[in-house]
């Protein structure tokens, strides 16, 4: 189920809406003032599609030790 970030016009809150795929043209309400004049915002997905192996930047894992986790 994707999740939709919008920001609202009125109060200038953002918000995550969890949903459907195919419920994902309905309106959404803010959560903190309850306007529905809402826009959707661009995000940066978390996941490589395509791949068996995680994408991780060189050196994300430095501080990390194979025995205790993180250091």
């Amino acid at each position: 189920m994707p999740i939709y970030e919008y920001v609202c016009r009125d109060c200038k809150n953002h918000f995550e809406v969890l949903t459907t795929s195919t419920h994902a043209d309905e309106p959404a309400k803010c959560p903190k003032c309850g306007s529905m004049k809402v826009a959707k915002t661009i995000s940066v997905s978390n996941f490589r599609m395509g791949s068996a192996k995680p994408a991780i930047p060189g050196g994300a894992l430095s501080g990390c030790s194979s025995k205790s986790g993180f250091s």
